[in-house]
């Protein structure tokens, strides 16, 4: 038996590379998304490391150009269900009793992987699928998912090497075992990274996993898989079951032998895993951990004295890229009025040369929102505001699905602060805006923390010190992420840990040491060298 001890490397975040006129990844990336637009590919469940094809077909379609057909999938029932758990129970029994070592190997291998030969391929399938522009794709597919699969090992060590203090003629440890059962990974559309750290973390730490992806991303998250399983992964660690979310959700969440979820997607998906996961808790084995994160309705709070240049590009960036589809995308501001003109001009300017369109076009900021039922629910909001009273459409507003699901860039005015668009998530490309007068700043903030219901991410625009300390203070709840002159979103792995609370999730912080804990049950041995020879004690004598 192997008695070295071993050290993970010392993880570095993966640059992002620039894809500039000329540069070899631009070249390389073009070439991979015409391959790609070649081909119609059939994609099957992956149990048991085997491809599993059901029948029951569904579709992938181009979001900005919705009439080419990238990839027909295979459907999950419950037949595939039973089978995945059954393959996965069986694939715990090594599993769980892998050397930690060679769990972090396999993830180190697939970062690699990730990083040279597969790199090109992850983000022209994120492009197309998810319709994210080339520098979206590349700081998401990419870069964050090597990060995940590089940094999380990192925080597994620092877990393991946790150990608990000794007294006198005692040694005492501490095991981090996985949990007993499956983990179900349920993962969004919007961050192919997220679509594979889902599932990665618990198998990480010993779990076996059954991976539901969004529908909208199954194209990208299916190569994630494909370099998983290149990189060593065992059959049935994850396996890879994509399906219609009532097909598979309830069925699931209810069987026994569910020890966890870890989800990513809408509030009132959430709402209903807990719901499903209460009225089992008597037939479960083990009481089911719940991590999730949901969504938000993202601030941004500027002061008087905050840099209007700034303020503008990051409103810009935190609001439209990738479509504000982010989790963390800014979706309110709270801007003084004194400084609204020179602020509404510079915004004016820079939106002026954003520029909407497929993706393959690299010199567009923003793609198409993912599928018609969003193009629907983001339309309606700016029809909405267009028609109220208490709000107008100041900038941009169109929506257009002949050929894509375009929307451009929207920003909202509204005199009302409780406004529709200021209080529900819309999870697109709409900025509401709402003006005050600069020494109302203090109760700006106040109305800012008790607006929402979500508590995901938020920021504050400043220059002045004190402004920025009653921002920290009186928004302390209102974001698990907050930012101070910056815009809402791009948090890094190993910098930025992220989630928030409230009704934005259980604020588990992906990309951190405290998400593993929570796919972990800790046993405690006490050995004792020298056992006691009687029972009795000092305090029993005369």
């Amino acid at each position: 038996m192997d008695s070295a001890s071993y050290r993970v490397p010392q993880p570095l975040n993966e640059p992002a590379k620039g894809y500039g006129p000329g540069s070899p990844e631009r070249a390389e990336l073009k070439k991979q998304i015409a391959a790609l637009r070649g081909q119609t590919m059939e994609i099957p469940l992956i149990i048991g490391g085997k491809e599993v094809r059901t029948g029951n077909l569904g579709e992938c379609r181009i979001p900005h150009e919705h009439g080419h057909l990238l990839a027909r999938y295979h459907k999950a029932g419950q037949k595939e269900i039973l089978q995945a758990i059954e393959v996965a129970r069986e694939a715990r029994i090594t599993w769980s009793r892998y050397s930690w070592q060679e769990r972090v190997a396999i993830s180190l291998k697939a970062a690699e992987l990730i990083s040279k030969e597969r790199r090109s391929l992850l983000n022209a399938a994120t492009m197309l699928g998810q319709s994210k522009t080339a520098h979206q794709a590349e700081i998401d597919a990419a870069c964050e998912l090597i990060d995940f699969l590089r940094f999380n090992p990192y925080f597994m060590q620092g877990i393991y090497q946790t150990q608990p203090e000794n007294l006198e003629g005692t040694w005492n440890r501490m095991e981090y075992r996985p949990l007993e059962g499956f983990i179900l990974a349920i993962t969004p559309f919007n961050f192919t990274a997220i679509g594979g750290n889902l599932p990665t973390t618990p198998a990480l730490m010993g779990n076996v996993v059954l991976w539901k992806p969004a529908t909208t991303a199954i194209y990208s998250n299916y190569q994630v898989m494909r370099a998983l399983m290149e990189a060593g992964l065992p059959d049935g660690v994850i396996n890879f079951l994509p399906g219609d979310s009532g097909e598979i959700g309830d069925f699931t969440l209810s069987h026994r032998e569910l020890a966890g979820v870890h989800f990513t997607g809408s509030n009132h998906t959430f709402n209903r895993i807990w719901e499903v996961v209460a009225r089992n808790l008597s037939s479960y084995w083990v009481y089911p951990r719940i991590v999730g994160e949901t969504g938000g309705k993202n601030f941004l709070v500027a002061h008087q004295s905050a840099d209007v240049k700034g303020l503008a590009a990051n409103l810009i960036r935190g609001a439209f890229e990738y479509q504000g589809q982010k989790c963390s995308a800014t979706s309110r501001a709270y801007i003084p009025k004194t400084i609204w003109p020179s602020l509404r001009d510079e915004v004016f300017d820079q939106l002026a040369r954003v520029k909407v369109g497929p993706v393959e076009d690299f010199s567009n900021f923003m793609g198409a929102v993912i599928d018609r039922a969003a193009f629907q629910s983001i339309r309606e909001y700016i029809h909405y505001a267009e028609s109220s009273e208490e709000a107008e459409v100041i900038y941009g507003g169109g929506c257009d699905d002949s050929v894509g699901y375009f929307i451009q860039p929207t920003l909202v005015l509204t005199r009302n602060p409780h406004f529709k668009l200021m209080e529900e998530e819309i999870f697109g490309p709409v900025l509401t805006i709402y003006l005050y007068e600069d020494d109302a700043y203090e109760e700006m903030l106040e109305l800012c923390n008790r607006t929402s219901p979500y508590g995901l991410t938020g920021a504050v625009f400043a220059n002045d010190r004190h402004a920025i300390h009653l921002a920290e203070d009186i928004l302390r709840d209102a974001a698990g992420n907050f930012y101070i002159n910056d815009k809402t979103t791009g948090a890094v792995v190993g910098h930025q840990p992220f989630g928030g609370a409230r009704a934005s999730g259980t604020n588990d912080k992906a990309g951190s040491i405290y998400n593993l804990f929570r796919w972990i049950s800790v046993r405690t041995i006490k050995e004792t060298f020298c056992p006691s020879e009687d029972f009795s004690y000092p305090f029993l004598a005369e």
